[in-house]
């Protein structure tokens, strides 16, 4: 929804959703909502997708946290297969699919832009690689970070290759974060209030924590 109020307001920046936790909803259901949001941004959104890292959150809607890397799979290569124009078959224990089809193809040929969030885990890179779609590196930019981010583009360029896909590091997205202002002195002024708070309770619930040089957030203008 976030998406599609900013696309009514802008031109030409392209917008992602990062990510989309995928045993929260039927596949076919969101593969028919996330086409349309293609068609209406004229090709500017990208669909993220990963299994869900809040524990909390799965288990209010009754999903075993174990299961949700095995539900992400299998979400996943119907959303693919959709997304090509595949007339889709599919019996889980989470949910059956007959005969589907999306009653558009999307607005971006041969499919709108696909990326797998990949943390801690190597699932997300082994996805992402079978799949030959980009890679979603989240979980910070520390030193520490950035090797773990190191190692799953290497799981990457491995399934891939395995998978008859060549890797290229224009489908490698990593996550950080920016405030935005006129100028960069305003922008810093803006994340001045709260920054540090910020930064100290980010760290205690990523999955990995900033090193003390990187406590302080450099906002970008």
């Amino acid at each position: 929804m976030f998406i599609a109020a900013a696309a009514q307001r802008t031109r030409h920046i392209r917008l992602g959703t990062g990510v989309v936790s995928l045993p929260y909803h039927n596949p076919f259901m969101l593969a028919d909502r996330m086409v349309q949001l293609d068609h209406m941004t004229r090709g500017r959104a990208m669909f993220g997708v990963g299994p869900g890292a809040l524990v909390h959150d799965a288990l209010k809607i009754g999903i075993d946290p174990g299961n949700q890397r095995e539900m992400m799979e299998e979400s996943f290569d119907v959303i693919v297969r959709l997304m090509h124009g595949e007339t889709v078959t599919k019996k889980t224990d989470w949910f059956n699919i007959t005969d589907a089809q999306l009653q558009l193809r999307p607005y971006t040929q041969p499919t709108m832009e696909l990326a797998v969030a990949a943390a801690r885990s190597p699932s997300g890179s082994v996805l992402a690689g079978k799949y030959g779609v980009g890679m979603l590196s989240i979980g910070g930019t520390s030193p520490m970070a950035m090797e773990r981010h190191t190692a799953n583009w290497g799981l990457y360029e491995d399934n891939a290759r395995a998978n008859g896909h060549t890797p290229n590091r224009k489908d490698w997205r990593v996550v950080g974060m920016f405030h935005i202002a006129e100028t960069r002195e305003q922008a810093r002024k803006n994340a001045e209030f709260g920054v540090e708070q910020f930064a100290s309770i980010s760290a205690m619930s990523r999955p990995f924590r900033s090193s003390p040089a990187m406590s302080k957030t450099r906002p970008t203008g």
